[in-house]
């Protein structure tokens, strides 16, 4: 069975400043999107779920569906703020998504199989979706996950802070922990995240998670199970977010899953700032001159 794809493309960027996934980064209008989509055909997955909001699903669908006809299944589910457990309450006041975790507990409708998630606003690198299909054709324990890790010394933005699951490993190169820290950048003295008043330093080879992640079906079990736990304690808030990496490290904890650090060479870059949009046509064009890309990634 062939693992499925699954992208989180609801959010709107709202330090980028738009809608970032269909931003054109590539010399013929294409979007990181695009080339994530054309790694992943190329490594074996049979199916992409884009996860989306129902408010730009039509520019949506037909900005991707041409290019992904005969070449690949596609499935769309939507995220919203009223999808939440039977019983729970919507503060009236929020705006803000519920998060990465909620996000991917939206496809629990279509998909069955092992399966990747991905940010639909990351480039990952053609390698690390190889080292992805591989591990879910040949991972048989249920309770096998994995992710794909970065030094965060790799995944940093010039132009302001960025969030990043950071993460310690044991000696067989299984996650111990991972903790989301949402301010990190480089100072001039090193790498630190941003607690309210207090800085921590990072080393610059600190594993983190980029968020691509490989589950199994089971996960939508304990995504319904940690997000209803998560609403009980953070609900009424308005701008909690029930993140991957949270689930993950609960369940690591409890014992019921343990996730494997995949290790591989690719590039990691993004758009976390629209400032940052130049560096990665930069890095784009690169790729392409150096023959991993075709120019005319469609043709």
């Amino acid at each position: 069975m062939k693992p499925t794809l699954v992208i989180l493309a609801a959010g709107m960027g709202s330090r980028y400043g738009g809608l970032k996934q269909l931003d054109e980064v590539g010399p013929n209008g294409e979007a990181i999107i695009d080339y994530s989509l054309y790694d992943a055909i190329r490594a074996g997955f049979g199916k992409v779920v884009f996860v989306i909001r129902t408010d730009f699903a039509e520019e949506f669908q037909a900005r991707f569906e041409p290019n992904l006809k005969d070449r690949i299944e596609v499935g769309y589910v939507y995220q919203s703020l009223d999808k939440i457990p039977a019983g729970s309450v919507l503060n009236p006041e929020r705006e803000k998504p519920w998060g990465t975790a909620h996000a991917t507990l939206m496809a629990e409708t279509v998909v069955n199989e092992p399966l990747a998630v991905i940010n639909a606003d990351d480039f990952y690198g053609s390698r690390a979706y190889q080292v992805m299909a591989d591990f879910l054709a040949t991972s048989a324990d249920e309770n096998e996950y994995s992710m794909v890790g970065y030094n965060v010394a790799n995944t940093l933005s010039e132009f302001g802070t960025v969030s990043r699951g950071v993460c310690n490993t044991d000696k067989n190169g299984n996650l111990t922990t991972v903790v989301e820290r949402t301010k990190i950048k480089r100072d001039e003295d090193g790498i630190f995240y941003y607690e309210e008043d207090e800085r921590f330093r990072l080393d610059e080879e600190t594993p983190v998670s980029m968020n691509f992640w490989g589950l199994k079906p089971n996960v939508f079990k304990f995504l319904n199970e940690g997000f209803k736990e998560f609403l009980e304690q953070h609900g009424n808030e308005l701008r909690s977010e029930y993140f991957i990496p949270l689930l993950i490290n609960d369940n690591i904890i409890k014992g019921t899953i343990r996730t494997k650090v995949l290790q591989c060479d690719s590039p990691w870059f993004g758009v976390t700032y629209r400032e940052d949009k130049p560096f990665v046509q930069q890095r784009i064009k690169e790729l392409i001159e150096s023959g991993a890309y075709p120019e005319k990634l469609w043709e």
